[in-house]
């Protein structure tokens, strides 16, 4: 039984509604506290949710092919600037295929089921300090209201109040050196195979689409920009700007051409910047604990930070199940995940640079990978890392060593 009682999870996003429910399949009450004044309904662009994640969400209670929750991706493929196919992978043996969805569609999946289990989600509560007392913590927001629970959890995004409140010198977020955009077009724009997403290394930039029965072909693409900018603050440039910009960016390559010359503005969609999370020295402080994007955010090269914040829920409610004392949980919790959170991390960043390198070295990758692709290449081998990650929720969590 969990010696934890009451949990302060801050942040209503993906993270912090999968740490209470979580928290709630182990017998810890928890209350969410997000910021915003309202929930998330319709915000935010696609995700992908691999089979790691996915398993990880069945743990929580929600079977997202039950749920009819997005699409199943059951092929990638690699396409050179021509539109040329050059490699092929249909999953790894005996796992699911991915999943594409909007956020909103897997916010609303968790949003719902919070509110069956009965957990609370208080909105319009923006954290500004945090205090630890010898019961467990104090929170304070900037309406003057307070919280007082046995630990916080900070699932408050790649902003996180709560990682500098740990440590206050705690590093802040990288640019990844570009912009993230998408959108969607007809049907019959370029040939596309249900259920496959392609990945288009072009001459100039990165691109990937994949047919929806309902939208149309969507979608995405990187824009490389000098600069950081929010989505709101690319939301103030006309859309007919970013539209020529991309044109531009992707005037050689083909199927981009065809998708860009039949999206109109409106259809355009902008992710911002593209930012990660280089390492973080200080996961935990006595009482309070980060989890999700707010201590491990990789790229979204990735195409893992959903699936990485619910595997962390996950494992950070089994080590408060099973392990007496809240620093010893979170000591525990830390060490099954660091390392594979980092090199998830360090893989996208890889991504990133061949994704932002100069022409000779974009010239040069468009030689020698149609020759890797056909010979070296394993996908089983560079995904089964990845995506055949499991958590045995009934297997007893153990303090590490130096905790005995």
């Amino acid at each position: 039984m969990a010696a934890i009682k009451h949990a302060l999870v801050i942040g209503g996003g993906i993270a912090g509604p999968a740490v209470a429910l979580a928290l709630a399949k182990a017998g810890i009450r928890s209350t969410i506290y997000e910021s915003h004044p309202v929930g998330a309904d319709g915000l935010g662009g696609s995700l992908m949710l691999a089979p790691n994640g996915l398993a990880a969400l069945k743990v929580i209670g929600l079977d997202a092919e039950q749920l009819a929750l997005g699409q199943p991706i059951a092929h990638m493929a690699i396409a050179n600037s021509r539109g040329k196919i050059l490699s092929r992978f249909s999953g790894l043996n005996g796992m699911q295929p991915s999943r594409v969805m909007w956020r909103a569609e897997l916010y609303k999946v968790l949003r719902d089921a919070v509110e069956d289990a009965g957990i609370p989600v208080v909105y319009g509560k923006r954290l500004i300090e945090a205090s630890e007392t010898a019961s467990g913590v104090r929170a304070q927001f900037t309406d003057g209201s307070k919280a007082q629970g046995d630990i916080l959890v900070g699932a408050d995004g790649i902003r996180s109040a709560v990682r500098e409140l740990i440590d206050p010198n705690a590093p802040i977020p990288h640019y990844a050196g570009h912009l993230g955009f998408g959108g969607w077009a007809p049907h019959g724009t370029v040939d596309s195979a249900p259920g496959t997403m392609t990945f288009v290394f072009g001459k100039r930039g990165f691109f990937g689409y994949w047919p929806d029965a309902d939208q149309g072909i969507c979608w995405f693409g990187s824009l490389p920009h000098d600069v950081p900018l929010s989505t709101a603050e690319v939301c103030k440039m006309p859309a007919s700007h970013w539209m020529n910009r991309l044109r531009e960016l992707y005037r050689d390559d083909q199927p981009a051409q065809a998708f860009l010359r039949h999206v109109e503005p409106h259809q355009l969609f902008a992710a911002g910047a593209s930012e990660w999370m280089p390492p973080v020295p200080h996961w935990h402080s006595e009482t309070m604990v980060l989890v999700g994007d707010a201590v491990h955010a990789p790229s979204s090269s990735s195409g893992q930070g959903a699936s990485l914040a619910i595997e962390s829920a996950v494992q950070l409610a089994r080590c408060l199940r099973d392990i007496p004392t809240p620093s010893a949980a979170f000591a525990a919790y830390e060490q099954l995940r660091r390392a594979r959170v980092e090199a998830v991390a360090a893989s996208a960043a890889r991504t990133n640079s061949q994704k932002a390198s100069g022409p000779f070295a974009k010239a040069l990758m468009h030689i020698i990978m149609p020759i890797a692709l056909k010979t070296f290449f394993n996908p089983a081998k560079v995904f089964a890392a990845q995506h055949g990650y499991r958590i045995d929720w009934n297997a007893l969590a153990l303090p590490c060593p130096h905790d005995f």
